[in-house]
């Protein structure tokens, strides 16, 4: 059995579109998307229609496929700051393209977690972030007590959120993350997503990477009209242009150093951390 997870789409259409020629080539029995379908790019009514239209496919909710109808619905679970503040205009304009097609709550019948099973295998466990929590994304970098924690009674447990291709060996538990198709964080600007496959030796993982016209899709924030909306879909447009994580970095320096988030401020950002 081979199992395809990719996951961290967000709205990048052409780097989808790459990745699913890929699996086609490979022959894959399943495919499962691990969240984040939408958002930060200018594409998400699109990729979502493309994923939609497959067969078999099972679908995990992302912390973005989530926000846009929270966003959306005016929701007391956001701050309410957010709503007036222009830096959030590019999240307004992709909660709108999903309501316009009709497509803003069908995430809400995706589940949070799938567990795979094949006989004579651990099971894996596969989440957006945890089970716990679709942001709290699992890595090398977390924790053995809390991998602990996550996996359970899963020998295997797959994340994605992070943006970064994961292969870790924590105590009895393999840790994998699928990275990203649409963005990653990196310094690699290929799609990268997670091949699973079931031997008598135990799941084997391979991370895929696949090259896209990513030209392409830096015209589509233009085209589109998504970069006039202002700051957010600038930063987005960067992160896709360097394969950096900005968007996380950037709010939390504004937020350290109680700044708003404006053009003048992204601009003293890149130069203090360039």
């Amino acid at each position: 059995m081979r199992v395809a997870v990719l996951a961290d789409i967000h709205g990048n259409l052409s780097a989808l579109r790459a990745t699913l020629a890929d699996l086609r080539r490979r022959d894959v029995d399943r495919i499962i998307v691990n969240g984040d379908l939408v958002n930060r790019g200018p594409d998400s009514a699109a990729v979502m229609h493309e994923l939609l239209a497959l067969d078999g496919v099972t679908f995990i909710l992302g912390n973005h496929d989530d926000l846009l109808r929270l966003w959306q619905e005016r929701s007391d679970n956001l701050p309410s700051d957010w709503f007036t503040d222009p830096f959030w205009e590019a999240t307004a304009w992709n909660a709108e393209q999903l309501d316009r097609g009709g497509l803003l709550y069908v995430p809400q019948d995706w589940a949070l977690t799938e567990t795979l099973h094949a006989p004579g295998l651990p099971d894996v466990q596969v989440a957006h972030g945890t089970p716990d929590n679709y942001r709290e994304g699992v890595s090398d970098r977390t924790s053995a007590e809390r991998l602990r924690e996550v996996a359970g009674l899963h020998g295997v447990i797959v994340g994605s959120h992070i943006h970064r291709p994961v292969i870790h060996r924590s105590g009895d538990t393999l840790v994998l993350n699928t990275g990203g198709v649409g963005v990653s964080s990196d310094g690699d600007p290929r799609a990268a997503y997670l091949l699973l496959t079931a031997t008598p030796q135990g799941w084997q993982p391979e991370i895929i990477r696949v090259d896209y016209d990513r030209a392409l899709s830096l015209r589509r924030f233009s085209e589109s009209g998504y970069l006039a909306t202002g700051l957010s879909a600038e930063v987005f447009r960067q992160e896709l242009l360097t394969s950096r994580s900005l968007y996380t970095p950037y709010w939390a320096w504004t937020e350290a150093q109680k700044l708003p988030r404006t053009d003048d401020t992204w601009n003293r950002f890149i130069v203090q951390h360039s």
